[in-house]
């Protein structure tokens, strides 16, 4: 067992003692078997010792008891990890950041507490799962959407914490935008509510995001300040309809128009499902992998070649049949001065979903939580060998034409030249209505030697990136010093104020220490760029 740095052998069994008299017996994992659980499976130091292991795992069922266990670890400077539901593969897993930290597991607490109809809007507890959502809105009979990720397994205050994203409408597939009053444990063990929540007997929680002063919800993102113990979410009225529609252009010079018509349509609510851009004429191998994007005419010449579009925009409705139809029509009006231009309406259905229609649909379309994507790469990525599992990669691009080509070329170029595998996704992500997202699948194994270059490949990756002003907005642990370091305007200080942040709130720095690369003080010689 990996004990926290600093910290007696004597201190640390006191103190699980006391949390053991707090949550029970049985919820206290400190055996190997129960902490393998807390492995991070796809981590890039697997085996090494630079592995992130924790000393024990502490699973209340109540807000009442995550602060006694809190306070207990408060009073002993012994270090809390927590997660909701320890499912984010490819980003840490359930693994702490700092090896021998404790975890909190927030699983045993996963009530729905409310679901507003008339305001759209739900508040939950850490341990809820996309699907345990969705389960209670059909079981209720709820006319209400939530948004959700690849894949639904896991929690919905987990991954809005983390930034994470969806498919359907802007505003709630951003899983943080969408975001409406938290609750957390500080460091001192005091409940603290955000927003309408810190007014005692609050009807408008989850109404009105802001309360009055500064918006405090931010403290909580990606950080390690807190313990989430409720979350407010808005969730998506059924539409009566959904259609899904294409346009193709054929010249390489065609994407920067392309894109900036879809900017305006989509900032302008003219459509208000996810888009998307892809490469036919690149994409004919694998339909969800691009290869790197040439030059004007040679690009021109394989369009010419072989019939494929060069650029293709996917476009989402929702709402009324009547005026999706009528939105559409106006994309194509928009669009109808490009030589050659091909219109396609991919599907159309009416809501809700027939039993047939839920077979062929893109269930996460349709806030329907799936586990289907583990499918894209359970035996590998293109001509890999089988891998152990992946690393996101997850770059902020500029949204525009150049933006995707520049990326392109620079991630599989770079890449190539280093030696790292990957799959990119075509060509980027739109989860957020004003960037675009780089995401890459890189693959990991249980081998030191492969781990070992893949590490310093991404590190390498990762400067490349900062160097064209592209930052990662989420990443593993194994890279959140260098991410952080990364983000360096006057001094890295960014980083100082987090650090000034983490002193003022928690003096011990008991919670998730190194999370996105801020330290606790006692922690932080030596880590500076």
């Amino acid at each position: 067992m990996a004990l926290p740095p600093g910290l007696s052998e004597v201190t640390f069994a006191d103190g699980i003692a006391e949390m053991r008299s707090i949550v029970g017996n049985e919820w206290v994992f400190d055996q190997p078997a129960d902490l393998n659980t807390y492995r991070d499976f796809y981590s890039v130091l697997w085996g090494e010792p630079e592995e992130k292991h924790a000393s024990a795992a502490i699973a209340p069922a109540n807000v009442e008891e995550v602060q006694a266990v809190v306070r207990t670890a408060n009073e002993r400077s012994i270090p809390l990890y927590p997660i909701s539901t320890g499912r984010n593969l490819g980003y840490g897993g359930a693994a702490p950041v700092l090896s021998g930290s404790v975890v909190l597991d927030l699983k045993r607490m996963n009530k729905v507490l409310d679901v507003n109809e008339s305001n759209c809007s739900c508040l939950v507890e850490p341990g809820v799962s996309y699907f345990d959502m969705y389960r209670h809105l059909r079981e209720s009979g709820s006319k209400l959407w939530l948004d959700v990720p690849d894949p639904g397994w896991g929690s919905m205050v987990g991954n809005a914490l983390d930034s994470g994203g969806g498919y359907t409408v802007g505003g709630y597939r951003g899983h943080w935008e969408a975001v409406c009053g938290i609750e957390a444990v500080m460091a001192d063990g005091e409940l603290f509510r955000t927003g309408m929540g810190a007014l005692p007997g609050s009807e408008t929680w989850q109404q009105y995001r802001m309360g009055i002063g500064p918006c405090l919800d931010g403290l909580f993102r990606q950080s390690t300040l807190g313990v989430v113990t409720k979350m407010g979410f808005y969730l998506f009225p059924e539409p009566e309809a959904a259609l899904s529609t294409s346009v193709e252009v054929f010249r390489f010079e065609d994407i920067e128009e392309l894109i900036e018509i879809m900017n305006e349509l989509e900032y302008g609510n003219v459509f208000n499902g996810m888009p998307g851009v892809s490469s036919p004429v690149l994409s004919q191998e694998n339909p969800i992998a691009m290869s790197i994007v040439p030059e004007p005419d040679v690009m021109n010449r394989m369009v010419a070649e072989t019939g494929h579009a060069a650029w293709r925009a996917s476009f989402n409705f929702y709402g009324p049949e009547k005026v999706i139809r009528a939105q559409w029509e106006h994309v194509q009006e928009r669009y109808a001065h490009f030589p050659g231009v091909k219109f396609t309406e991919s599907s159309f259905v009416k809501l809700p979903l027939s039993p047939e229609d839920l077979e062929r649909v893109q269930k996460p379309r349709f806030g329907i939580p799936s586990l289907d994507i583990f499918s894209v790469g359970s035996r590998g990525y293109g001509n890999f060998n089988p891998s152990d599992g992946h690393i996101w990669f997850s770059a902020v691009i500029p949204r525009s034409g150049k933006g995707i080509i520049d990326a392109n070329r620079v991630m599989r170029r770079e890449c190539e030249r280093l030696g790292l595998d990957l799959f990119m996704f075509v060509p980027s992500v739109t989860c957020w209505t004003r960037s675009f997202v780089l995401f890459a699948a890189v693959p990991v194994y249980k081998d030191p030697e492969r781990n070992r270059h893949l590490r310093d490949a991404v590190k390498e990756v990762i400067g490349i990136c900062a160097s064209h002003g592209w930052g990662e907005y989420r990443c593993p642990p194994a890279f959140m010093d260098d991410v952080m370091d990364a983000y360096s305007f006057n001094d890295n200080k960014l980083r100082r104020v987090n650090e000034q942040i983490k002193d003022a709130l928690d003096p011990n720095g008991i919670l998730s220490a190194g999370r996105y690369g801020v330290w606790p003080q006692h922690l932080r010689e030596g880590r500076e760029a």
